[in-house]
């Protein structure tokens, strides 16, 4: 007689994949109205830190991983804060580093969770969506730290707006054009960093 094992996941996290995805879409619903208001950048702000801490206890699986999320996290987040009202105390390139480090270990649990899963439930769909909408977060935060890093800017805009920047949501735009193989030609990277991440995307 064969007995059937059930696979269970063990899950430490308070907060599931649902509430991930749904501070993702809040997000990406707000993005664009709310950069160009006065007082927006402290809107997208939180709800950049919004997006990050529910990142962090969706992939806590365990202790350990929790506590290396909040290592990760802490730099990220104080210093894209620090950086909004001190920003000769913390450059961007700082935070933009923490934030590609802690995304990129999100979206690695994430995917070790869709992967690892017995079945296909609605948390597991969740996961899915979610790790491939932090992909574009995770390049999104790449281009800005590349225009940042690039001397006379890695991107050239096709538009007649005059010297525009890719931070922000014109990086978040890009990416996720690149993402969904759209690409309008608005934006174009011009330096080999840049090429190369978008080929990578």
């Amino acid at each position: 007689m064969q007995q059937s094992v059930k696979l269970r996941i063990p899950r430490f996290r308070r907060f599931t994949n649902v509430q991930l995805l749904v501070a993702l879409a809040l997000l990406f619903f707000f993005f664009p109205f709310v950069e160009d208001v006065k007082g927006g950048d402290i809107i997208v702000s939180i709800l950049l830190s919004v997006v990050l801490l529910c990142a962090v206890l969706a992939v806590a699986e365990s202790k350990r991983v929790l506590v290396i999320a909040i290592v990760l996290a802490i730099p990220a987040i104080a210093g894209r804060w620090i950086s909004h009202f001190r920003p000769d105390l913390v450059p961007p390139p700082v935070f933009l580093t923490a934030g590609l480090v802690l995304i990129a270990f999100v979206v690695a649990n994430l995917l070790r969770f869709v992967l690892r899963a017995p079945s296909v439930n609605m948390d597991v769909l969740c996961a899915s969506l979610s790790a491939y909408l932090m992909l574009g977060l995770l390049w999104t935060v790449a281009y800005w730290l590349v225009d940042q890093l690039t001397p006379g800017g890695a991107f050239a805009f096709n538009t007649n707006e005059g010297r525009q920047s890719i931070r922000g949501f014109n990086a978040f735009y890009f990416s996720f054009v690149t993402l969904s193989t759209v690409g309008y030609g608005d934006i174009t990277p011009v330096s080999k960093v840049a090429r190369m991440l978008a080929a990578m995307e």
